[in-house]
């Protein structure tokens, strides 16, 4: 039995994981988990870098008190954020969160002032979104930022965690593929783009391919930790990617859904999709396992649902939200969706749904504009969004089959909210075709899977895939 430590980090919370592989199996233990809060900090929104590489230290102390014998460390992340370094290897301040609203504007002006729109996606093929890599740096530069300036690495958030831990600066592939920078054609970044933010090549790290050893603990980690001096493998370290790489799939004849605060929905390709019909639909060319491409579509997923359930204040007992008490089970709140009858629809990604003051509001406000029925009841609120998310799935499933050579005939569905078999339901309702719920899990299974087979235990994704397949229970909606 061999064991790998997956630490995954997500936009609310982290946890560390230990896969066990006995050959023909993978077995899961959550090991240590903790919340990672955005720092509202001088009109801006951050993250706590360190607080992250703290909570990793906590779990490999945990590792030596339990005796486990680590083969390897993996680290999976979100996409678009970085961290500044300078040339002694110090953090230079907190890294910019992505839904901080500074990149407002950005593209915008990007695309006057730099290089027009059409040109950056033939160079990326990457789907247009504020918080991308590029304007989040592009705002930083006009802004005269002397953390930028002062930086002698850019690296992205895991790409971060592995230089703190290890000394090694390294550019992981899947997780560059999202910054709107990586050039699919050539497998780097794109040298010109660079330039319009006043940057080189030499301010990233090298550029690895999931399944490469990035380093090994330092000394001074070692010493922190009582442990020796274990590897980092650079897995799939853009979440998605490491969750896609655990889609227990038979053939290519699938759609995957990664289901979480966001839903990323999309197909794997041998190669990139950049044409006038990908470029009109906005959809996006993300790195995946092997070389293969993730052509996706990213949309807003649960947070439009976690947003209103904070708003109702759920309590252990339940509580009163105007006259209605809201069920404190996630559960529970889901299955209300079966006890409304309201059939009015929001689309999710409609800007006024990203950061809204209240979430509540943002969607009565779009009943108004769109002369439906306004929800009244938590339950109706619940219908709307699920029937929603949907109905949004369905419409780029089609699109999906308009731009690809695949014959979508299931839809895998990835991630946390594959668990929530209301809203499978109705996917599988909106869509026609089975719905494959799980692994749930999926994000730490690729990270982990990645490692066993960087030590060379399995050879291929096939193989891969059909470890999962024996490893967990899935669930099927029609």
């Amino acid at each position: 039995m061999t064991h790998y430590l997956a630490v995954d980090l997500g936009a609310t919370s982290g946890r560390t994981v230990i896969a066990s592989f006995d050959g023909e199996r993978v077995t899961m233990r959550e090991f240590t988990r903790f919340e990672n809060p955005q720092l509202p900090l001088a009109g801006h929104i951050f993250w706590d870098l360190p607080h992250l590489y703290n909570e990793i230290l906590r779990a490999l102390r945990l590792v030596k008190t339990e005796g486990l014998q680590l083969q390897s460390i993996g680290i999976d992340t979100w996409g678009c954020d970085f961290a500044f370094f300078d040339k002694s290897g110090q953090l230079l301040g907190l890294p910019y969160c992505y839904r901080d609203p500074h990149t407002d504007g950005t593209m915008k002006h990007y695309f006057t002032e730099q290089m027009p729109q059409h040109e950056v996606y033939e160079r990326t093929g990457i789907q247009f979104m504020p918080f991308n890599s590029l304007f989040q740096l592009d705002t930083l530069h006009r802004a005269g930022s002397t953390t930028l300036a002062n930086a002698s690495k850019i690296l992205f958030i895991p790409d971060a965690l592995i230089y703190m831990l290890t000394g090694e600066a390294v550019c992981e592939y899947t997780v560059a593929s999202t910054s709107q920078m990586l050039n699919p054609n050539t497998g780097d970044l794109d040298t010109k783009l660079l330039q319009t933010l006043g940057l080189t090549r030499n301010h990233f790290g090298r550029l690895v391919q999931p399944g490469e050893r990035a380093g090994v603990l330092t000394p001074q980690v070692q010493a922190a930790t009582g442990l020796a001096a274990i590897p980092i493998v650079a897995v799939a370290s853009h979440d998605t990617a490491s969750a896609v790489a655990a889609v227990p799939a038979e053939d290519a004849n699938f759609a995957y859904l990664s289901c979480g605060t966001w839903s990323l929905l999309g197909v794997e390709s041998p190669t990139p999709i950049i044409n006038k019909d990908s470029y009109a639909n906005n959809f996006t060319n993300e790195g995946g396992l092997d070389h293969t491409t993730r052509f996706l579509k990213n949309i807003t997923g649960l947070w439009i649902f976690e947003q209103c359930r904070k708003e109702w204040t759920v309590s252990n007992e339940g509580v009163k939200s105007g006259k209605y008490v809201v069920p404190s089970d996630v559960n529970e709140l889901n299955a209300l969706s079966l006890t409304s009858t309201c059939d009015s629809l929001i689309a999710p990604d409609d800007p006024r749904f990203a950061h809204p003051a209240s979430m509540t509001a943002a969607i009565c406000d779009y009943m108004t504009e769109t002369g439906q029925l306004q929800p009244e009841s938590p339950a109706d609120y619940v219908r709307v969004i699920f029937r929603s998310l949907a109905a949004r799935y369905a419409e780029v499933i089609n699109i999906l089959r308009d731009l690809t050579d695949v014959d979508i005939r299931r839809l895998h569905v990835i991630g946390g909210g594959s668990r929530n078999e209301y809203l499978m339901q109705f996917t599988a309702n909106a869509l026609g075709i089975p719905v494959i719920a799980g692994p749930q899990e999926g994000t730490a299974l690729g990270n982990a899977l990645v490692q066993v087979r960087a030590q060379g235990l399995v050879k291929t994704l096939a193989e891969m895939r059909a470890i999962i397949k024996k490893s967990i229970v899935l669930n099927t909606y029609e």
